[in-house]
């Protein structure tokens, strides 16, 4: 698959590019974007041949490409004078040909001036690569090292203090990186606006406190998987800017720390809190109360989320995504604040909410009309519920797995009555009870079908009390 992207229009096509494509595309005279990822067909002696150069690219992809080095991309770059935006991405992981991101790759890049973002995911680094890159004379903005193998303090370290100008740098799952690097990141590029950091497991808790303390313009902090504690959060409040804030799997996270940044950071739109299963209900209300702006929140697979956060919750206006799946303390009562509060909504993942039902169903279908995608597999709805929600007009992409009080008459009334489906996944049991006239009128209307055959998933309180008391589950 290549993307050819021409002045904000993407065409793809199925065929086998070659460098015979690519003359005729180089020659199109505003061409901005080049999206050239997994194009096996490309490669270095073929790049070598190109007669034609595109002095108006900004951005090139070539992710994935795994016939290309860096003598095919000088080539394909030559004449650029726009150069901005550079994209290598897992390359050198999925071919042994392809070279490491060494100084002779670096060196294409060192003519264009106004290079500004270099992403180089999952690429294995070495140490002339980052000295070559430290010596790049572009004020570069972006740096994107996501699993790039070999990245150590050392490297990452040397690299930052070249380009204190960073405002992004991306080191998700650089697993090799400490306190170290986060020292000298935030002591040298004191302007970033976004630090993605999942799962770097050696970073302790402690280096968390100088990212707030040092990085006061940041926008968007990922610590995913990290040992972040409520130390850490009290320091990163002080980034009053901050609209995205991903703390999922972080154990060491509590009340009191999001309470902090609830208060302080009035301007976040994005939280996840995904399995980070210290917080409860008043860790959230600071949200609902402090964070009007809120777009999105997961708090999925947290025992200590009631109704109670819901409602805290429903006074974010402005909410379009919410994702509670495995939340056992939830219920229709909560959906319906959300209902009443959030008519802004748009997707809804209620999955594995044993205790929401039709009568959380009914409130959606009265006041949540931009409602676009909804997960509700394993919760007690009925064909009364799944019927009602059918009435949202703009309802598109629907799971429905488990659904105990589904029958196929229901199922049939509801697929029929929603205009705009374009995906539903469903139970492959049904596939067999459902007419195939219907089945085939949604298909003609533009809707896809995903049949999956996945058994019923006992909830964990019911595995806990089988444990405890075997005679009283059924086997």
């Amino acid at each position: 698959m290549c993307f050819i992207q021409f002045n904000g229009a993407c065409f793809a096509s199925l065929s086998r590019i070659t460098e015979k494509s690519l003359n005729s595309v180089l020659q199109l005279q505003h061409l901005e974007d080049l999206v050239l990822e997994g194009c096996h067909g490309i490669d270095d002696d073929g790049l070598s041949t190109l007669d034609q150069s595109c002095k108006s690219l900004k951005m090139l992809n070539l992710s994935n490409c795994q016939n290309v080095t860096h003598t095919g991309l000088s080539s394909l770059i030559n004449g650029t004078e726009q150069l901005q935006q550079i994209i290598l991405a897992y390359g050198s992981s999925v071919s042994p040909k392809l070279p490491k991101v060494t100084s002779d790759l670096v060196k294409c890049l060192n003519a264009y001036s106004k290079l500004q973002s270099i992403k180089l995911d999952g690429c294995t680094v070495t140490w002339s690569g980052i000295k070559a890159m430290a010596s790049l004379h572009s004020p570069v903005k972006e740096l994107s090292l996501s699993k790039c193998l070999g990245l150590t303090d050392d490297g990452l370290s040397f690299l930052v203090q070249s380009h204190k100008d960073l405002r992004k740098l991306d080191i998700t799952c650089c697993r090799k990186i400490t306190y170290t690097s986060i020292d000298i990141i935030t002591n040298s590029c004191t302007s970033l606006t976004s630090l993605r950091m999942e799962s770097c497991s050696l970073v302790p808790k402690e280096a968390f406190v100088l990212i707030g303390a040092r990085c006061s313009f940041l926008e968007e902090l990922d610590a995913t998987d990290n040992e972040i504690d409520d130390e850490g959060l009290k320091s990163i409040s002080r980034c009053s800017k901050l609209s995205i804030l991903k703390l999922g799997i972080c154990s060491n996270i509590s009340d009191e720390g999001l309470a902090k940044v609830g208060s302080s950071c009035s301007m976040l739109k994005e939280v996840d809190l995904y399995r980070s299963v210290a917080i409860s209900d008043a860790g959230i209300a600071a949200i609902g109360d402090g964070c009007p702006a809120l777009e999105m929140i997961n708090i999925a697979y947290n025992d200590k989320i009631t109704d109670n956060s819901l409602v805290s919750l429903s006074k974010c206006r402005m909410l379009k995504a919410l994702e509670i799946r495995g939340c056992l303390g939830v219920s229709s009562i909560g959906l319906l604040a959300i209902a009443v509060g959030c008519k802004q909504l748009t997707v809804l993942d209620i999955k594995k909410c044993f205790n929401i039902n039709d009568n959380g169903m009914l409130p959606l279908a009265q006041f949540s009309q931009n409602l676009k995608q909804i997960n509700l597999s394993y919760c007690s709805v009925t064909d009364v519920g799944l019927v009602a929600l059918a009435s949202i007009s703009r309802l598109q992409n629907m799971t429905i797995l488990h659904l105990a009080g589904l029958t196929p008459n229901g199922l049939a009334a509801a697929l029929l009555a929603c205009r705009a489906l374009t995906k539903v996944k469903l139970h492959a049991s049904f596939r067999p009870l459902l007419p195939q006239s219907i089945l085939g009128y949604m298909e003609a209307h533009g809707c896809v079908f995903h049949w999956r055959d996945k058994a019923f998933q006992l909830p964990c309180m019911f595995w806990t009390n089988a444990k405890e008391e075997p005679s009283k589950v059924a086997p």
